[in-house]
This record gives structure tokens, C-alpha cells and sequence, in this order.
């Protein structure tokens, strides 16, 4: 112990400003100070400890001591659950649960190699390429669909991967739905509205489709914002549909909005209104950007395979890497001005093809985990999205407040509000068990079937 309390102070100052000098390097070297903001936290928690090394020098043996065991016991706290992360548990549990609860295997296999595995027996295989992808390229076209008449796989997170054939547009939808002669209800938004991680029928459009009994058309694709679920209505509205559902995730949708904001074909929708690129007419050109877009994330993959290596991965350990992510949460935006204005010009353009108008507001699984933790706490819980319930708000969750603006402005613009915070998962005893393992996702099977059914009995009331 004597060796310890000698070496403590000299080897914390050691530490501390190596990791000031590392800081430093990966800052103002690496990134040559385009993200200084981002690091800007960690120069503040380096000079902290840089201070309080120094400090040490001065303290008492006793104090020392408690300092010491102290730091050990952080120290090893963090890294036993940096490696709870890095083990994968919860994948294990996930592949624990799906067993007891269907006797088959989770199919653990990253994207691309199911990708490969399916194209060996059927060349008609694609994937789904998230809208995102197209924010960074300065391309003419901008699509806002996948890869048209085509298997094509989406993702995994209840034990297997959803698949599904895309349209004569590349959406999810039995193409025979364009045909229809009147579409009871036309759905846009991003991967909930798509379908995310479930087959059809179990999509809140193929629900829809059983409950009516008549067609539904499903423009929803992973990785839109509002701007661009306006730009597709332009696009794709049929002078047939009855009923417009915009449905909003409150995680993404504003965040996503200041991406599109910035790049200059998805703005011209809101300078023009007469503008459109005729995505219709081009939908050979969309299959190629897309098949493009596959090719390029297939080949940084394959640059990056030395991820993979033992080095890499005891370094990305010994970094927290995990945990640091899993720690990292942007703000919230809040509602711009341009929301409200693309909102208005979204209804206006429904009201004009003699469509009624929708807003359907989805939660995430954040504020539901957080609001049962402090439930069992002992606390008494009525909703779980309304602050005065709820004594740490941050905590509890940090999108009441994008709620509110948002519902407020949805009602500013008399449009009808479709809560399904309130109407599905404020009711649920356990509202988490609407997500795949209780862990976050997307909704589930039975998620998703009560969001069409909420919004069904809603619009038919």
C-alpha cells in the first residue's frame, strides 16, 4: 500500500495529461479542429483531472487512501460494464428469449452476409438503403424509395430478418395496390411507417389493409424527415386516396429535418411549389443510385474488415467505447419554423387532392424504460408523457417537451391528432413488452398492430 500512495499522484498526473496530449492529437491533428466542439467535453473532464492529480501531492495519507479505493472501484465499474457491452448480452438475451419463445435459432448474421448468402440462390436480392445515405452526395437525383420489383432485405431485430417484395416504386407494398381504383388510407414516414424489422402482414400498412379491408399505400421509408415525406407526397400522391396519415417519430424526425435543410434539391420542394424531379418516370435511374449505394457500403466494409482484429478491438476496450456511446445522446431539437410550414403545405396539398389529413404522433422506448424504472421505484405513475407525473424529467424522458410544440403546432393547423402515446401505450400495463425483447427498437408484432388498430378505431369513430 506504501508503494501505491507514492506512486498514486505522480502516475494520475501522468495519466492526466497524456490523456490531455491525446485529446489534442485526435482534435486539432487527427480531425485538423472540424469537431473541436465534440471534444470540447473532454478537454474540460482532462483538465479537471490534471487539477486534481496536482492536488493530490498535497492531501493527506488518510484522504489518499479513501481517494484510491475509490478510484479503483470506478475504474473497475466502468470497464465491467464496458464489458457487459462489448459481449454482446444483450444480444444473448435476445437469442435466449427468441428460442424459449419460438424453438428457433436468432439469426445472428450481419447484414451484408445474409445479403450474400440469399443473392447465391436468387439474383432479385437487394437491400434496403437508408434515405440517409443520399444526404452526402451531390447526385442530380434524389430518390426517395428503394430498389423497384425486388426481394428485398430490411433489418433484424426480432430474431430474423424482415423481408419483403418491393413495388413498381421500390416501397412496401403489394404492387398490385397502385392499381386500386380508391386507396382508403396513404401512409408517409420513415422506418416505422416502412415497416422496420417485421414482415407483412404485420407492418402498420398490411394491418390497415386487414382491419378496412380495402387498399392502403405505403410511402414510408427508413431514414425520411419531414421535408422529404412532403416531397414524396408530392411525388406519389394519387388523386384516389381518401385519407393521408403522416406519421411522426419523435426521436428522429427533427433531427432528420435539419439534415434535409441543408441540401438544395430537397429545399427546392419548399421554394417551388411546382418543382419535382418526375421520380415516377425514373425509377431505373433510382434502381441504379441504389445498387450504387450497395456496392460503395459494401466495399468500405470489406476495407474495414481489420475491426475485426484482436488489437482493434482491446483498444476500442480500453477506450469505454461502448459505454461512451451508449452515454452519448444529442438534445432534442425543437419544432423550426419550417416544420410547421411544411406541415401546413402537406395539408394543404391533401385538402387539394380531397384527402383528409392525419398527424400520427409515435413514442420511442427511452421515456417508457425510464418512466416503469421509476414506477418501480415505488412512485405512482398515470402517464408516462407528462412531466408533472414525474419528478426527474430528464430522466424519465427528454422528448415531453418536443411533444408538447409538436402537438401544440399539429393543433394550431386543425389537424386531427393521433396520440398514440395516449391511446396504446399509456394503457399498457408493461408498455415495453410492445418492443422487441423489451429492449429498444422499433415496435414489435404486436407494436405495430396496435398502432393501426389505435389509428383504425380513431379515423372510423
Amino acid at each position: 500500500m506504501n508503494i501505491i500512495k507514492k506512486l498514486f499522484s505522480p502516475v494520475c498526473l501522468t495519466i492526466s495529461i497524456f490523456l490531455l496530449v491525446y485529446i489534442f492529437y485526435r482534435s486539432e491533428i487527427h480531425w485538423n479542429g472540424t469537431i473541436r466542439d465534440y471534444y470540447f467535453i473532454y478537454y474540460l473532464i482532462s483538465s479537471v483531472l490534471i487539477l486534481c492529480s496536482i492536488i493530490t501531492f498535497y492531501i493527506s495519507e488518510k484522504i489518499k487512501i479513501y481517494l484510491i479505493i475509490t478510484l479503483i472501484s470506478v475504474v473497475f465499474s466502468l470497464y465491467a460494464f464496458e464489458g457487459y457491452l462489448t459481449t454482446g448480452m444483450k444480444l444473448y438475451k435476445k437469442t435466449k428469449l427468441y428460442k424459449q419463445q419460438t424453438g428457433k435459432n436468432y439469426d445472428t448474421r450481419e447484414k451484408l452476409e445474409i445479403y450474400n448468402d440469399l443473392k447465391k440462390k436468387d439474383e432479385n436480392v437487394v437491400v434496403s438503403v437508408y434515405m440517409g445515405a443520399y444526404l452526402t452526395q451531390q447526385n442530380k437525383l434524389f430518390p426517395f424509395s428503394g430498389i423497384s420489383n425486388s426481394k428485398t432485405i430490411h433489418c433484424n431485430e426480432n430474431g430474423y430478418y424482415s423481408i419483403y417484395q418491393s413495388d413498381r416504386y421500390g416501397f412496401n407494398n403489394p404492387d398490385s395496390e397502385w392499381d386500386k381504383k380508391e386507396i382508403e388510407y396513404l401512409l408517409v414516414g420513415d422506418s416505422f411507417t416502412h415497416g422496420a424489422c417485421v414482415n407483412r402482414p404485420d407492418d402498420i400498412a398490411s394491418v390497415l389493409r386487414t382491419l378496412s379491408k380495402k387498399s392502403v399505400l405505403n410511402l414510408g421509408y427508413s431514414g425520411k424527415g419531414p421535408l422529404i415525406e412532403y416531397a414524396t407526397l408530392r411525388e406519389y400522391l394519387k388523386p384516389n386516396v381518401k385519407k393521408v396519415l403522416w406519421i411522426y417519430f419523435e426521436v428522429n424526425d427533427l433531427s432528420d429535418l435539419d439534415n434535409e435543410l441543408n441540401l438544395e434539391i430537397i429545399k427546392l420542394y419548399l421554394k417551388d411549389l411546382n418543382f419535382t424531379q418526375n421520380l415516377k418516370s425514373k425509377q431505373d435511374q433510382i434502381d441504379k443510385l441504389a445498387i450504387q449505394q450497395i456496392e460503395r457500403v459494401k466495399g468500405r466494409i470489406k476495407g474495414r474488415e481489420w475491426r475485426n482484429s484482436l488489437s482493434f478491438k482491446l483498444l476500442k476496450f480500453i477506450k469505454i467505447k461502448n459505454l461512451r456511446n451508449s452515454l452519448r445522446r444529442k438534445p432534442q431539437p425543437q419544432p423550426q419554423s419550417q416544420f410547421k410550414e411544411i406541415l401546413k403545405l402537406a395539408k394543404e396539398l391533401s385538402i387539394k387532392n380531397n384527402s383528409n389529413f392525419y398527424f400520427v404522433y409515435l413514442p420511442n422506448y427511452f421515456g417508457y424504460r425510464n418512466c416503469i424504472s421509476y414506477a418501480v421505484a415505488g412512485h405512482e405513475i398515470h402517464d408516462c408523457n407528462k412531466v408533472e407525473n414525474i419528478i426527474d424529467v430528464n430522466k424519465a424522458t427528454q422528448y415531453n417537451n418536443s411533444y408538447n410544440e409538436v402537438k401544440k403546432i399539429v393543433e394550431e393547423l386543425n389537424i386531427s391528432f393521433i396520440d398514440i402515446p395516449k391511446e396504446v401505450f399509456d394503457k399498457e400495463t408493461n408498455p415495453l413488452k410492445l418492443f422487441p425483447f423489451e429492449l429498444n427498437g422499433h415496435y414489435n408484432v404486436e407494436g405495430y398492430r396496435k398502432v393501426a388498430e389505435a389509428i383504425h378505431k380513431f379515423i372510423s369513430k
